[in-house]
């Protein structure tokens, strides 16, 4: 590649080589991808959790389609907004006003400018290894950097933004008795990006409720699990009551759009110009047109039977491995999970950062392509199921498992 940088544009595309060639997607269609050499995988990355219904779902790009015939970019208000944002917000209860984006980055970096606008605080609080975009600053504390490891030292601040320690509500009582300027606190209900780590019982609802008390504002970051494990919010569905929400990925199936939601109240200071919003391509027809398709087809859909197919192929996925005696379980949900290679999954960024172990992780990466299914070759990557990923992609998951297992017989002993 003589042009494009490093051959891709986002850094989290790149895939290491498997022979002499590199790895390029020439199309996708429900639960499959094909290679340019013509070769078909089942595909577990979907567009890093972005594809929920399935690759190209016809509903979805017919709508576009129309969209497109109208004409793409529109630079003045089209009736395509407000629909997708009536369908949108139906699903998420009392934050009942929506504001489009284009990314997940861009939709936490506006509720956060919306929550230091109506609060005037200055301050946001994340956790430390969530993802809540690649944007300054809310890239501080990423999975990865050395300030996710918060340890016994200072705690992390930079640029307007403290981390807190996920799944340790003494550390959130000390960020409360250190500072008084924090505007609201952005959580994820599930570290993905850190491999999937669950919220420990009633963690977030007291961390909730401690926040409250403080008179701090709360944004559920659902980017990635906005509309995957329910028609509507993941943290709406744990008994939380954010006072904003982000949404993005599946609520678009594949297509470039991400929004804000939130209360009325709050939502007022971007309406008013407190908090400013922008964007030529923010509510585009083609974006809001994918959503109301997308939404469409997710409140008919039976997202039991979906995490029931990810459960049993969580379940084959360590039985194989304990069948050659290799320590393998899985951290999340059925629809979204990561493979570990230990017997517990970690409950901790600190635990799973030492748990992590690349070689092996890629060397499965390596074992599942050759048998047909592609994933994410990191450590932290996650295998994502779509409502394509039926009973019989499913078998077939778990045969290739089942063989991809075998070639890994040399991974008994801890590479680390």
């Amino acid at each position: 590649m003589q042009h494009l940088v490093g051959g891709i544009s986002s850094a989290g595309r790149a895939v290491p080589p498997l022979g002499p060639q590199s790895f390029y997607v020439d199309r996708a269609q429900g639960p499959h991808l094909w290679a340019d050499d013509g070769r078909r995988y089942i595909d577990t990355a979907l567009g890093f959790g972005a594809v929920l219904i399935g690759h190209a779902d016809p509903g979805v790009n017919e709508a576009v389609r129309q969209a497109m015939a109208r004409g793409s970019m529109p630079a003045f208000a089209h009736h395509g907004e407000e629909t997708a944002a009536a369908a949108l917000t139906a699903a998420c209860g009392p934050l009942s006003q929506a504001i489009f984006l284009n990314s997940g980055s861009e939709a936490v970096h506006l509720a956060c400018r919306i929550v230091r606008a109506a609060t005037g605080r200055p301050t946001i609080v994340k956790m430390a290894a969530g993802f809540d975009g690649w944007f300054d600053p809310m890239a501080f504390g990423n999975a990865g950097s050395p300030e996710a490891r918060i340890g016994n030292s200072a705690r992390p601040v930079r640029d307007g933004v403290a981390l807190l320690r996920f799944n340790d509500l003494g550390d959130a009582e000390r960020l409360f008795a250190e500072r008084d300027d924090i505007a609201a606190i952005i959580f994820e209900p599930l570290l993905a990006n850190a491999g999937c780590i669950a919220a420990a019982p009633g963690y977030l609802e007291a961390l909730q409720q401690m926040a409250r008390r403080h008179g701090i504002l709360t944004i559920a970051d659902e980017v990635l699990m906005g509309f995957r494990t329910r028609c509507g919010l993941a943290s709406h569905g744990m008994g939380l009551d954010p006072d904003l929400a982000t949404v993005g990925k599946a609520i678009g199936n594949g297509f470039a759009v991400a929004a804000v939601v939130g209360r009325p109240d709050l939502m007022a200071a971007a309406a008013d110009g407190r908090a400013v919003r922008a964007g030529t391509y923010c509510g585009n027809p083609v974006a809001t047109a994918a959503v109301s398709a997308t939404l469409d087809i997710l409140s008919k859909a039976d997202y039991t039977a979906l995490a029931a197919r990810g459960d049993r192929l969580r379940a084959a996925l360590s039985t194989a491995f304990a069948a050659e005696g290799i320590p393998a379980s899985t951290a999340g949900l059925g629809m979204v999970f990561t493979p570990w290679f230990a017997p517990e999954p970690p409950a901790t960024y600190e635990t799973a950062a030492a748990l992590a172990r690349q070689a092996l992780s890629l060397d499965w990466h390596f074992a599942l392509r050759r048998e047909g299914v592609m994933t994410m070759p990191q450590a932290f990557g996650r295998i994502y199921l779509s409502f394509a990923h039926d009973e019989a992609v499913i078998d077939a998951m778990v045969e290739a498992i089942r063989r991809a297992v075998g070639t890994l017989a040399g991974h008994r002993a801890p590479d680390r």
